[in-house]
């Protein structure tokens, strides 16, 4: 205790104490903790703008939470302070401000964690707080200089190597000792959080029905590559090597989760299908039925995370003429590539991501390709992306002024869904002036283009609905072309043996049709493994109400069911890009570890289900 009171005094020390913002940010901090030592502990309420905003991750709530105006955060405070009583706020730097507005970052303690905050004033006021777990307390991961020592000094005749450890714990988890949390999906996703639940402590296994890690990215088209840039990329603990190239290509994407799940000690099964899953609600376990190399065993987690990406099962529409086809159709996610369609004819119905690198790989190798767009795209160029969007957080420039992806991250989250788009509609007005002759050349050739229903662009329609984009890396410039033909504003009517007929009576020859038209909720994955019962009773994933097109309101304020507690008891679910994935799996995986050490989790907040899918 002396030492850590060292350390925090030694913090505290090396902060201006003249510095305003800092005065001001401690003022209010002040209060904040008086309010919450008092008999009124909602009285903290005043020191929120009347619409103002908390967004708690975890430490308060046990869950993932936006409280949006006084009223909001005054029940919240009330219904939790008496049992996570907050102590030992602390300034952690020195704050800055700019424009008005006081930017801070804090360190606070509750009674089973250690938290982390932002913290947004105006004239006095909490604009937007950001408050989050860090660690629990008494379980905080063996890092650093609690780091385990590997070797084992001294003499002893039963000594265990290392690799005998591993071996013992490969041979006997899932067969004479049960996992206590079973992830099922070995991409990103899956991977990382266990990670995380490794370093936790928590016995867990990944499943996947692939042989091996990255085998996910290693089977897509062979043209695929990341178009987020590496500096957003990073896997939890191990980051990607300075060398390593902006957009990372898919094989080299799915080697690096191979050798990540190596180095990581992960207990990946392959090869593993998920043939159904139970909850038995007096044992208060999972009763999963597997299948591993054609042998069918029973695992019985306690806790059981879906970690299928943030898309569910394929969506492949119901087209009349499909059965009598002659050529070749399947969905974007089994598409192998261009190569065997030199001089096809080739339809690819969609016009978001997937359809455009379809389309320019099938127009690479010589075949004659058209996209059917069927409603309008938000098409943003890579290089705008990074310039004028990401990059002030995640690019080489933010790392070179001392950005690092934690606190990208942090900052990032600190932001409230209701007033994102007002901090990304100015970026995307200057992404539309910088590129106004780019998008005049796709208006020209009929393509749909659109910016979000307000302007917002690119991630308020990653968050809303999780498509109706295009990162831009080259297949627009051949659709502006003509070398990619486009029918926009149409859809496939119905197919006959040898072409496609669209809605406006147009007539295409065909030999092959992709169907890039997306996936449909997370919440599919629970139908088809546990039952459509528990899938309706966890409703649709992702998407906050923000009553867009497909996501209905009403508004909620987080995403639907992700990282978080849902209405079943012991399901979660785990998705997202890599950003995502590797941010909110520390959320998750506190959240496991909570429970797994009997540590109370009062959950507030729970949202009701307002949508199946």
């Amino acid at each position: 205790m002396e030492i850590l009171m060292t350390q925090s005094a030694t913090k505290q020390s090396m902060l201006s104490t003249t510095h305003q913002p800092n005065v001001t940010v401690t003022q209010w901090l002040e209060k904040l903790s008086s309010a919450f030592h008092s008999n009124t502990p909602s009285d903290a309420t005043f020191l929120f703008e009347e619409d103002g905003y908390w967004r708690d991750l975890v430490s308060f709530t046990w869950n993932i939470k936006t409280l949006e105006g006084r009223t909001a955060i005054r029940n919240m405070i009330h219904e939790t302070v008496s049992h996570v009583r907050p102590t030992n706020w602390q300034l952690d730097k020195d704050a800055t401000e700019k424009d008005g507005v006081i930017d801070a970052w804090i360190t606070f303690d509750t009674a089973v964690a250690k938290g982390r905050a932002y913290l947004r004033l105006r004239d006095g006021l909490a604009w937007t707080f950001l408050t989050t777990m860090v660690e629990l307390t008494d379980y905080p991961e063996k890092r650093n200089k609690r780091r385990p020592k590997g070797a084992e000094h001294g003499a002893n005749k039963n000594r265990q190597t290392w690799l005998e450890k591993r071996q013992h714990e490969e041979t006997t988890l899932g067969y004479s000792e049960q996992p206590y949390c079973l992830i099922i999906g070995g991409g990103q996703g899956g991977i990382g959080l266990a990670a995380r639940l490794r370093q936790l402590e928590v016995p867990t296994i990944v499943i996947d029905a692939l042989p091996k890690p990255g085998d996910t990215w290693r089977n897509r088209y062979k043209s695929l590559s990341l178009h987020d840039p590496i500096w957003y990329d990073h896997m939890p603990y191990l980051p990607f090597p300075e060398n390593w190239p902006v957009f990372t290509p898919k094989d080299k994407v799915g080697d690096w989760l191979e050798m990540y799940t190596k180095v990581m000690e992960i207990n990946y099964w392959g090869s593993t299908r998920c043939k159904n899953a139970q909850f038995d609600e007096e044992k208060q376990e999972w009763v999963v039925s597997v299948e591993r190399d054609g042998v069918t065993l029973t695992l019985r987690p306690k806790q059981l995370v879906l970690a299928t990406g943030m898309s569910g099962i394929p969506n492949i529409p119901e087209i009349s003429g499909m059965d009598v086809f002659e050529g070749e159709q399947h969905h974007s996610s089994k598409h192998p590539g261009g190569e065997a369609y030199k001089g096809k004819k080739c339809i690819v119905l969609g016009g978001n991501n997937s359809a455009h690198d379809i389309c320019c790989a099938l127009w690479e190798n010589e075949a004659d390709v058209t996209m059917i767009q069927r409603s309008s795209t938000h098409i943003i160029k890579s290089d705008s992306l990074m310039e004028l969007v990401l990059g002030g957080l995640y690019s080489e420039e933010a790392v070179e002024n001392g950005m690092t992806t934690y606190k990208a991250d942090m900052t990032f989250a600190s932001i409230p869904f209701q007033i994102m788009p007002q901090f990304h509609i100015p970026a995307y007005q200057a992404v539309a002036e910088k590129d106004r002759n780019f998008y005049q050349r796709l208006t020209d050739a009929g393509f749909l283009l659109d910016f979000g229903e307000d302007g917002s662009g690119l991630f308020m329609k990653y968050l809303r609905r999780g498509s109706g984009y295009y990162i831009d890396v080259g297949a627009s410039d051949l659709v502006a072309n003509g070398d990619i033909k486009l029918k926009s504003g149409v859809s496939i009517e119905h197919i006959k043996p040898k072409s496609v007929v669209l809605t406006d009576g147009t007539e295409l020859e065909a030999d092959l049709i992709v169907y890039a038209t997306g996936f449909g909720s997370m919440n599919g994955w629970a139908a088809k493994i546990i039952s459509q019962d528990v899938a309706d009773k966890v409703g649709k994933c992702w998407g906050m109400g923000s009553n867009t097109a497909k996501d209905p309101g009403p508004w909620e304020g987080e995403l639907r069911n992700m990282w978080k507690p849902t209405h079943q008891e012991a399901l979660w679910f785990h998705g997202g890009n890599l950003h995502q994935s590797r941010h909110y799996s520390q959320y998750l995986s506190l959240q496991l570890k909570a429970r797994m050490e009997g540590i109370e989790t009062p959950v507030y907040g729970m949202e009701p289900v307002h949508h199946l899918s």
